[in-house]
This record gives C-alpha cells, structure tokens and sequence, in this order.
C-alpha cells in the first residue's frame, strides 16, 4: 500500500521548534508555580504558622512541600490517563488550569494571625491542587516533547522538559532577587511574597490559550485513529501492568536523580542559609547562577545522548553522584565562601546532568504509545514522592536532631541504588517504542 508522503512525513524542523517552544513555556510556568513555594517559603513560614522555633516553621512548610508531591501520583494517574485516551494537548491545557487556581489559592489565603488554623489546611489545599497539576504536567509533557521531536535528535528536544523546568526556578528565584532589592525585608515578610503567587497564576492562564494553539503529536493521532476515543485499554492500569519491567525500570531510573535533584536545587538555599550560614540574598545568588549553568548543559548533554546513547550518561551520574556526594557535602557545610559555594553546588549540578537532561525520553522509549504518558507519569510520580519530596523534610529533621551528616549518606545510597539500575538496564536509544512508532507510519 502506497502512502503519500505529503500526507505523513514528519512535521518540519520549523514546526517542531514551535510546538516545543510553547510546549515548554508552559513547563517553565508550571514549574515556576511549584518552585514558588521553595523560593519563598523562607518568607511566608512565619505567616502560616504560630511564632516559634524557626527550625520548626520550616519543617512546617518543608512538611506541607512533601504533602504537595503526595498528590503528584494521583495526578499521574489521572492526566496520564486522560492523555492517552483524549490527547496530550488537552491534558496540558487541563494541568496548567489547576496549577494557576492553585498559585492563586496561596496569593489570597490570609495568615495564622488573621484566620489561625484555617491558614496552613488552605495552604495544603493549595499545594495538593498544585501537586496534581505537576503529577500530569511531567507526564504529559514529557510524552510530548519526546513525541513531537524530530527523529535522531530526541534527546536534544526532551532535555528542554529539565531546562524549563529548572528555568521556572530560576525565575522564581529571578523574581525573588528583584523583590529583594525593591522591597525591605519587612514587606518581603509581611506581604512581598505573595506577589510571587500572583505572577504564577496570570502567567499561567496566559499559557492556557498558548497551549490550545499547539499541533497534536502525530504519535497519538496515528494511535487515536486506530480506537474510537476512550475506547479500548488505552490509558488504563490494566494496559500498564502488562510492562512490569519497564515500570519497575522507571523506579529505579527515578530514585537516586529525584533525591539528587531536589537535595541540590530547593534543598539547597535553606542548606547554605541554616547550615553554612551564607547570607539570604547571597544564597539566592549563588542558587540562580548554579542554576543558570544547569539549564544551559541540559540540551548539550541531551544531544550528546543522541550520538553515544542515554546509557553512558545515566551511568556518569550513577558513579559520580555515588562517590562524591558525601564530600560535596561535607565541604559545602564547612564554607560561607560564597564562590566555593557556587562552584561545589556547580559541580554537584554537572553530575545531576547526567540524570535530568535525559530521563524524560528514556522513560518515553520505554512505552507503547498508548500507554505512554501514563508509563512515564505514574511510576515516576509515585517514585518521587516517597523520595524527592521528602528529601527536605529527612534532612530537616536530621539537622534538628543534631545528625545532619546522616543525609548526606542516605543521598548517596539512593544515588547508587539507581547505579545498580543503569548498570543492568538496556540502551534504549536502540529498542525505542519511539522510533518503532514512526517506522510503522512510514511503511
């Protein structure tokens, strides 16, 4: 049977880049709503909860930061489904509607001293909503970029899900730099803080429209054309149970990268504040050109990918992230050096490189099309809520009970659980549903 082309070749590189673009402004808007919370939470702390221990009111909100990813697995069940069965636009669209009426939430939510314990339970209101989002948000962008990318360079487009989404911390962190000079740390304090919020939630009803003008992935199209919608297993557990492997995989990619990731990038700033005592407004410095020099190695790791594979740089951060941990740690929290500080959390970043720039199209390669966003969300989700979400609040409590040094340890086990993961794993590049999927389009 004789196709034509004009009717299936791949969409152009033109059109490629513009449906990553504004697929990953709006990953920068969600992500920058999430990281919200950890940028200013040194600041709204004091507003949610009753004067007292500051250690305390950061375990508060560090406590409230975890409940948020606990939503993150039902949100991954639920837009992962609802991006199989009825598209991954739509799903976008969905998850970025929730994130805006959550950020909205935290901005108007008054504090303990006006409305008492009615505060923080609409604060975790707030952050459950937002978890939600976030838990389909990775899953169905991820899916996306994967799929809309051009073939042979997949890596590259599907590291822009980490350089958005580090990027969305940045600008919080940006944001946070330029309330800091206008306002004095009283207002920031008192009130300053919730402009952060507001800023999230018009930017992301701004991208709501954005997203409903992207192309569908021809992936899903071709899988939609195949089944009425929401007919057949499309998106269901039944469907994702017959790949056990490829979700116990997805597991074990996940572990050590989440809790690297989160331990350096919103750990971080209360690390270098409470532990090695470096200002406030350096620390956020410090953060955001760290962060800066990441977001710029996502793409260049993630073509590198697409010429010697995802394996060997999943095995770079395997085994660097097992043996140096310990020390970057160690001698981060022994410094109130500022340039130290910048380069010892660099050098940790340029390990987690190795995990974030690639994660997202390692776990897309591993899916059928029809169980895609889900395979990639829901394992994933739940992953990094038992461990990325609760990495602050174990180092946290193990910095209150005086055993802070503990942590650094428990990071690098998880790091080398993982280790063990990409030292027995497959190439993926090389067995991709992916490219399984434009091959059969072709034919």
């Amino acid at each position: 049977m004789t196709i034509r082309i004009a009717e299936t070749a791949p969409a152009s590189e033109k059109r490629v880049i513009g449906n990553v673009l504004r697929g990953s402004v709006g990953n920068l808007i969600e992500w920058y709503d999430w990281y919200a919370y950890a940028a200013f939470s040194i600041y709204f702390s004091k507003a949610f909860f009753p004067q007292g221990d500051e250690t305390a009111q950061f375990l508060n909100t560090a406590a409230i930061f975890a409940v948020g990813f606990l939503m993150r697995p039902l949100g991954g069940w639920m837009l992962g489904r609802f991006a199989d069965r009825y598209g991954r636009r739509t799903a976008l669209v969905l998850s970025v509607s929730m994130m805006a009426f959550g950020s909205l939430l935290i901005m108007l939510t008054p504090g303990y001293s006006t409305i008492g314990v009615a505060a923080p339970i609409l604060l975790v209101l707030a952050r459950l909503l937002q978890g939600l989002s976030v838990g389909g948000e990775y899953s169905t962008s991820a899916t996306y970029l994967s799929e809309v990318a051009s073939p042979g360079k997949r890596g590259f487009y599907s590291s822009f899900q980490y350089v958005t989404l580090t990027a969305g911390q940045l600008t919080a962190l940006g944001l946070q730099i330029v309330l800091q000079q206008m306002l004095t740390e009283a207002q920031l304090y008192s009130w300053g803080w919730r402009i952060a919020f507001g800023v999230g939630a018009l930017a992301a009803v701004a991208v709501m429209y954005l997203r409903r003008g992207m192309d569908e992935s021809e992936s899903y199209q071709r899988e939609s054309g195949e089944t009425k919608a929401g007919a057949g297993d499309r998106g269901t557990l039944r469907a994702l149970l017959k790949h056990p492997k490829e979700v116990g995989l997805v597991v074990g990619l996940t572990l050590g990268g989440t809790v690297a990731f989160y331990t350096y990038t919103t750990y971080m700033q209360k690390f270098m504040q409470q532990t090695s005592g470096i200002e406030t407004s350096t620390v956020t410095w410090i953060n955001f050109f760290a962060l800066l020099v990441f977001v710029i190695l996502q793409p260049i790791a993630g073509r590198l990918s697409d010429r010697i594979g995802r394996r060997p740089l999943l095995l770079f951060f395997g085994i660097a992230g097992t043996v140096l941990t310990v020390p970057l740690l160690t001698v981060l929290s022994h410094t109130s050096q500022p340039v130290l500080a910048f380069l010892l959390m660099t050098g940790a970043l340029v390990i987690v490189t190795g995990y974030t720039s690639i994660n997202a199209i390692v776990k897309a390669e591993l899916f059928p099309t029809k169980i895609r966003a889900l395979g990639v969300g829901l394992p994933y989700a739940l992953t990094v809520a038992i461990f990325g979400g609760t990495a602050e609040l174990i180092a946290q409590a193990l910095r209150k009970s005086g055993h802070e040094s503990v942590f650094f340890w428990y990071v690098a086990g998880c790091i080398l659980v993982s280790l063990i993961v990409y030292g027995t794993m497959r190439e993926t590049s090389k067995s991709s549903e992916l490219e399984k999927g434009s091959s059969a389009a072709s034919q």
